[in-house]
């Protein structure tokens, strides 16, 4: 089974890195020196010899001083079923970005609700500002696997009642904001309950541990992967040569990241340049021919290689992956190009996308910036502030600007031609980030929901 990228996230204080910090210990990840650190600091603080679960994903001074999590953390561990990779992103409302960056390359999110935050007595309870927009992120993020972690039940008079109002509240909300089925489960990641193995009676909750549940989850790829192959499907029953007569979802969109001037060899005495980067949508093999998307110049792919050694010649390569393309001619083709099927869309100026701003200074009408996208830079200027998302209600309001971590819809204007798609439809295409012009900060990550017509 591939191995599974994750990201807990929630308010801060929720016991992110302590869940992270039980998960690495109880599948012993944790060095004995690690270990030993973790347990003299708990020692010298006065809490006992148990070992100071967070930190072991606390690695900046900052983060052990104020005990809280600024950087996103990356951790491994394994288990006889399959392999982990796992990222706490901080809680604080000011590093939501962290979050962001870490939630693009996740295949799944852990959200942490702390139970002793909430009025877990009361029925109709109010989730936590910070929990509803962590998962409204993951939402427009599409990180389709989202797990509900009820912790701290160990703290609270009554567990099952607490976990029976907070899981009804998450499904509620789950439900509003459009997640599918989210999976919900009590932990207590002190003491380990529920974490990798299944607490008997305990908060009147049956089902699956935390690991249990991570172990049955699907990567990002292959849920891509089986949406790419249903659509193809769907098209050549249609019409058997669409792959790459029309600009459809399985059309091939490769980024170049980097060139290489490959030397003579006795194989092939002229030399080749090899274009490196990752086809980010559609599929590709050797005889398909592409069109640059600045020039409009043509070729055929001659060789498709997955690394330095391996031809994949015969080969049809999936999205999701890099790739060196040799062509059959040599054309003036640079870092940031695009590399489309000949009846490809060269792309379009106008987009209307949801966004989530990360920037101190707001987003304004007529405001320019820098837009990345794939590894292409161009300018762009927000022509139009729809409407903001209010986290508590999933209503939206008209503003007149997005303030820090506000979600809202706006319309964006780029300088030159993109090769962009609906985020829906793809995810490598659908997504840039807006940089500050002046202090060359990310400013907002942007998911395009429609294209228009320039």
């Amino acid at each position: 089974m591939n191995a599974l990228t994750f990201i807990t996230c929630g308010s801060v204080d929720d016991g992110k890195s302590t869940l992270i910090g039980r998960l690495l210990m109880d599948s012993k990840a944790v060095l004995s020196d690690q270990l030993a650190s973790a347990s003299r600091r708990n020692s010298l603080t006065g809490n006992g010899e148990q070992p100071d679960l967070a930190a072991f994903t606390d690695g900046l001074q900052a983060e052990r001083e104020q005990g809280i999590t600024i950087d996103v953390a990356w951790r491994y561990f394994s288990t006889p079923i399959r392999k982990y990779i796992i990222g706490d992103t901080p809680g604080h409302e000011q590093y939501t970005r962290n979050m962001v960056t870490a939630a693009t390359n996740a295949d799944a999110a852990v959200v942490i609700v702390d139970a002793t935050k909430l009025d877990w007595q009361q029925a109709g309870l109010s989730l936590l500002p910070q929990t509803r927009r962590h998962t409204l992120l993951l939402k427009l993020l599409r990180v389709d696997s989202v797990v509900f972690a009820v912790n701290k039940l160990d703290a609270v008079a009554d567990a099952a009642m607490a976990f029976a109002h907070i899981g009804n509240a998450l499904r509620l909300f789950s439900q509003e904001a459009g997640i599918n089925a989210p999976s919900i489960v009590p932990i207590s990641a002190l003491q380990g309950y529920n974490v990798v193995s299944h607490t008997e009676e305990w908060a009147g909750y049956n089902g699956p541990s935390l690991l249990e549940l991570l172990e049955t989850l699907p990567t990002r790829n292959q849920i891509d992967l089986d949406t790419a192959h249903a659509v193809e499907a769907k098209a050549k029953a249609s019409s058997p040569d669409t792959r790459d007569t029309g600009d459809t979802e399985h059309t091939p969109h490769f980024n170049v990241q980097w060139v290489e001037q490959r030397a003579a060899t006795p194989k092939q005495p002229t030399g080749r340049r090899i274009y490196w980067g990752r086809l980010v949508a559609g599929q590709l093999r050797v005889g398909d021919v592409l069109r640059v998307d600045t020039s409009g110049e043509t070729a055929t792919v001659a060789t498709v290689w997955s690394d330095v050694r391996a031809d994949l010649a015969s080969t049809l390569v999936d999205s999701g992956r890099s790739y060196g393309l040799v062509l059959d001619r040599e054309l003036d083709i640079s870092r940031g190009d695009w590399l489309l099927a000949p009846a490809a869309d060269l792309g379009q100026q106008q987009v209307t996308a949801s966004v989530a701003w990360l920037d101190n200074t707001p987003m304004r009408v007529g405001g320019s910036y820098w837009a990345l996208h794939g590894h292409r830079w161009t300018k762009a200027r927000v022509t139009a502030i729809d409407h903001q998302i209010d986290i508590q209600t999933l209503g939206t309001a008209p503003v007149q600007q997005l303030d820090a971590n506000g979600i809202g819809q706006v319309r964006i204007q780029f300088q030159a031609k993109l090769p962009v798609k609906p985020y829906a439809i793809s995810r490598g295409l659908g997504s840039l980030i807006l940089v500050d012009v002046t202090t060359h900060a990310t400013a907002g990550a942007v998911l395009v929901t429609e294209v228009a017509a320039s």
